[in-house]
């Protein structure tokens, strides 16, 4: 069936029909208060916990909607995919809970403990480049040649709509809800919470959020065209990277969403160590892009009911621990 973009009863439709494939295995997040900083902040701020999804992240909603959403042939021939981090462990997952054969491709160069943490999960692991542009642009060729469906992290309809199941949930819960704050960063997540809010509550106010070293959705809203920037490692390394050209979710973007905020690496780090100090847990960077958002444009919020998402939470407990040592804390 087919979603035009530009329609947003369509768009709720996929989402719905996303919902019910993937309603019996994935976890219904929790939709969380934070009396604390809602206090600190001048906001009624909920967070929206998909670090506790199955593999840490949103993507196993996505990943499983996209595999089950397949013809039985194309379950048989089996599965071609890219990512080092989140998107590949909840590819993993889904395709072994569905029975299809997974090729995850890797850059050449991606860290030992990802590579490591990919091959326990499952996936027949190949390796091409030294970029996630660069092998992710292979291994959508390779499954050409093979005859297999290539799974985008992001440029999927299906995935999308799987992703857009978080904004279901969210008014499900929340049906009061004025604003999401939601991490970006090739747009599946904010695009399906967007896509899907729109349509059944138009009066919500949906926010990007993008780190400022890897701001390519802000900057190719601004330009109206999905261009290239220039980036620096940041905090945020599960949304870093550019956006496919041709990518449906800057269509999307620019259809739904209200607008994208950027944050500054330190602010980034005090969100994940306020997240740490008022609720207890440990988020990855992307994860805490949200409230990082929040905090920088505290003023733009004042009174509203604002979900914040935490997209993920695998980290390194490490890296962590550099990132957020004890004692340091601030609103």
């Amino acid at each position: 069936m087919s979603h035009p973009i530009g329609r947003s009863g369509g768009f709720v439709e996929g989402v719905e029909t996303a919902y019910a494939r993937i309603r019996p295995d994935i976890v219904k997040t929790e939709l969380e208060y934070s009396p604390v900083l809602s206090l600190a902040l001048g906001s009624h701020v909920y967070f929206k916990w998909e670090c506790g999804q199955h593999t840490g992240s949103f993507k196993f909603r996505g990943a499983l909607n996209k595999l089950r959403a397949l013809t039985p042939a194309q379950k048989a021939r089996g599965v071609v995919s890219a990512s080092t981090g989140n998107h590949g462990l909840g590819m993993s997952r889904a395709a072994r809970a569905e029975g299809v054969g997974l090729i995850l491709y890797l850059p050449e160069n991606a860290a030992p403990s990802k590579v490591a943490k990919l091959r326990k999960a499952g996936a027949d692991l190949r390796f091409f480049g030294t970029s996630c542009e660069v092998t992710e642009g292979h291994a959508r060729a390779a499954a050409g040649l093979m005859g297999r469906v290539f799974v985008s992290p992001y440029n999927d309809l299906d995935v999308v709509h799987g992703q857009g199941t978080v904004g279901l949930e969210i008014l499900a819960d929340l049906t009061g809800v004025d604003d999401v704050l939601v991490p970006v960063g090739g747009g599946g997540l904010v695009a399906g919470i967007a896509g899907y809010l729109k349509g059944r509550k138009p009066g919500a106010r949906v926010w990007g959020v993008e780190p400022v070293y890897s701001a390519f959705m802000k900057a190719s809203l601004d330009a109206g065209r999905l261009i290239d920037v220039p980036e620096r490692p940041t905090l945020a390394d599960a949304v870093a990277g550019g956006i496919e050209p041709g990518s449906l979710t800057f269509p999307l973007c620019r259809t739904y969403v209200d607008g994208i905020l950027t944050v500054s690496e330190e602010r980034l780090a005090a969100a994940m160590r306020l997240i740490h100090r008022v609720h207890g847990r440990i988020v990855e960077g992307a994860g805490a892009l949200a409230l990082a958002g929040l905090t920088a444009f505290r003023a733009r919020f004042r009174g509203r009911r604002v979900v914040l998402v935490v997209s993920g939470g695998n980290i390194a407990r490490s890296r962590f621990q550099s990132i957020c040592p004890a004692g340091r804390f601030s609103i």
